[in-house]
């Protein structure tokens, strides 16, 4: 095998390998050998099969397995052996011309390729002494539990029938149809639907025109939705509700103890404030550690400069690319809503995306060093988390596509790497923990920018990367909410 370098500019390879014809037959009529003992063909005795024969008619397919043997294997050696790592998989390129395709198939020419990739740059990992990070520390007051426990004890509060009038805090039944211009919309009608009057939970508006209502009554509201509106065709619109009441109803006493904890599913009122704080602190310590690690990454983007490989960067921005689009679509809005041109937000997006690849590879290198592993229960524990993110009927198949795609499986792998290496920093740097409140630690700095979201150019507010299974969702949930509901924030539950 000859191999040799005809390309090497920055981080760009070429490497030609040329292997003779006779290694190529040497390679083929050992196949021959083996499969001799193995193959059975009418009119010869087992084992006893002429070696010509053989490659009369197994001489292609067996020379085709060949090929892809050397390029699997060449692949791997070849760049290890010269101390480099592809950045991604290599191109191959072989002949196109059919005719002396068959000649190296039928072994009368040498086999020749070449091999076209990038290399990941050497990196030298600096000393983290350097580094310092301020962690914000919001301890979460008694009186923000007792809210929390307030919010989801109202799912269990009763409410009894009444005559008269609908006032703020009844419940009403309503059926309802919307339209706009005068068509009903797909999504915008309902039956059955209660509907507790001022609790925001349908657009604005909408409530206060049922307040005063009675039972039977028939009531066209009329409400505008909002610009920001999930479901784009609706968003900003007029919109007409013919809305009938069918009940209105009295909220009883909102009692809370341990009898509410059990309708709940839990066993006692402490028990529920156990996991209200729970749920709370790890909600604000996920915004503790978001900062942390911004701050982490900004340095290090700091400290380390170099070219990053342009088929990662490429890849890394059409990601981020398809996710804005997306999100600019279904939000209804331009890049001119956003204050900027398609060619600056690009732009913008560009240097995200070279900062994301360099930031990756330095984080990979220093875990590299620091022998940081995700194990295979991790893995595991990952994908039972992914999976779960699904709709019932779907985990299944969801599990099976991710255990049979390793480089699916890889998207769930990679992040999780990424946060032990930031764990294993966060051990080595200056770490300085200050006592803030909520509303500070809530504060966005929308000028700087984390490995993990990106912001629409200037003025942005979304996720410019989301999992497939948030974005499908997200897409899911448009589609149950073109109705009057707002798209609603969970409770802690």
């Amino acid at each position: 095998m000859q191999v040799t370098e005809t390309l090497n500019s920055g981080l760009k390879r070429e490497i030609k390998i040329v292997v003779p014809a006779g290694d190529m037959e040497a390679k083929l009529m050992a196949r021959l050998s083996d499969a001799r003992d193995k193959v059975r063909i009418n009119g010869f005795r087992p084992g006893k099969v002429p070696v010509q024969h053989l490659r009369k008619v197994y001489g292609k397919s067996f020379m085709a397995e060949v090929v892809n043997e050397i390029l699997n294997d060449s692949t791997r050696s070849i760049i290890s052996g010269r101390g480099e790592k592809a950045a991604m998989q290599p191109e191959v390129i072989m002949t196109e011309d059919e005719k002396e395709a068959e000649k190296i198939l039928a072994g009368g020419a040498d086999f020749e390729f070449r091999l076209n990739y990038e290399i990941i740059p050497a990196i030298e990992i600096q000393d983290f002494s350097g580094i310092k990070v301020t962690r914000q520390v919001f301890d979460v007051p008694d009186a923000e539990i007792d809210d929390q426990v307030k919010r989801i004890a109202e799912s269990t509060r009763s409410f009894e029938p009444k005559t008269g009038k609908a006032a703020e805090g009844d419940r009403v039944t309503i059926d309802y149809v919307g339209k706009i211009d005068g068509e009903a919309f797909a999504g915008g009608a309902g039956n059955d639907q209660p509907l507790v009057l001022g609790s925001k939970e349908f657009i604005p508006g909408f409530e206060d025109q049922l307040v005063g209502t009675k039972a039977g009554d028939d009531k066209q509201v009329t409400v505008t939705f909002p610009e920001n509106y999930q479901a784009a065709h609706l968003a900003g619109k007029e919109a007409t509700f013919d809305v009938t009441v069918k009940e209105v109803a009295k909220p009883g006493d909102l009692e809370i103890n341990d009898e509410t904890a059990k309708k709940l599913g839990l066993e006692s009122l402490e028990r529920l404030r156990e996991v209200v704080r729970g749920q709370i602190e790890s909600q604000f310590g996920s915004m503790t550690r978001q900062k942390v690690k911004r701050q982490l990454l900004d340095q290090l983007d700091q400290s380390y400069s170099f070219e990053a490989p342009s088929k990662l960067v490429e890849a890394e921005f059409n990601n981020i690319w398809a996710q804005v689009n997306r999100d600019l679509e279904a939000a209804g809005r331009t890049f001119a809503d956003e204050e900027t041109t398609e060619e600056d937000a690009r732009a913008e997006y560009m240097r995200l995306a070279e900062r994301r690849v360099r930031l990756g590879l330095v984080l990979a290198e220093i875990g590299e060093k620091a022998g940081v592993t995700v194990s295979d229960e991790e893995l595991q524990r990952g994908l039972f988390e992914q999976v779960r993110r699904f709709p019932a009927n779907q985990q299944q198949e969801v599990f099976e596509f991710y255990r049979g795609n390793p480089e699916a499986l890889n998207t769930l792998r990679a992040p999780m790497f990424e946060e032990k290496v930031v764990d294993h920093l966060l051990g080595q740097i200056s770490v300085t923990d200050v006592k803030v409140s909520k509303e500070e630690l809530m504060a966005d700095d929308e000028e700087s920018e984390t490995s993990t979201k990106a912001k629409p150019a200037k003025k942005a507010s979304k996720k410019a990367e989301a999992k497939a299974s948030e974005a499908a969702d997200e897409a899911e949930e448009q589609k149950k909410k073109a109705a009057p509901k707002k798209k609603a924030a969970k409770d802690a539950e």
